[in-house]
């Protein structure tokens, strides 16, 4: 069947190990860390892997259309895979995405094709991606968002995005921590 965990992982697999390794090893750390939330999603646990496989494929150099990985990414999934629209809004609205489409001038377009909301999992998704560094490795969502912010630099339209973003992106990760054994 389409749009699992395991189609996701050869799919994102295709488009980013050769050509984005250190994005692939970040992609791979992600997607563990959803195969830990298994035990508090029960039938969703398959939904929430394919996305965290899926979250930065817009990124790949051989689907980026506008610059915005977030958007790229949705689109590709929806447009030439038919993907599940659960799905799609997961990639599309990734780790408050929203903020970041504003900054990009792209939130009304992004917002038309993949909804004003991020979707159900989504706190979940950011739980994966703002533990995971970008070698793959786990961290403290406070770490991730200072290493993001000095990889763009002052200034840069994903730090500015990071820092508007950041008191969401905690309390999404402080809210999954709390559900977990």
């Amino acid at each position: 069947m389409k749009n699992t965990a395991a189609w996701a992982s050869e799919l994102a697999r295709k488009h980013l190990e050769t050509t984005l390794p250190r994005r692939w090893a970040h992609t791979q750390g992600v997607a563990r860390q959803a195969r830990t939330l298994a035990p508090i999603l029960g039938d969703k646990a398959d939904l929430l892997e394919a996305a965290a496989w899926l979250h930065d494929i817009g990124y790949a150099p051989d689907l980026v259309g506008t610059g915005f990985h977030p958007l790229d990414g949705a689109r590709y999934l929806r447009d030439t895979h038919y993907a599940d629209d659960h799905l799609c809004r997961l990639v599309a609205h990734h780790s408050c995405a929203l903020i970041e489409a504003r900054e990009r001038q792209l939130a009304t377009v992004l917002s038309q094709e993949f909804g004003d909301t991020p979707p159900k999992l989504s706190d979940h998704l950011i739980y994966c991606d703002m533990t995971t560094s970008p070698n793959g490795n786990l961290v403290h969502v406070e770490s991730r968002l200072l290493e993001i912010r000095r990889r763009y630099g002052s200034g840069h339209v994903v730090s500015t995005a990071i820092s508007r973003a950041t008191p969401l992106l905690t309390g999404a990760v402080e809210r999954v921590q709390q559900r977990l054994p």
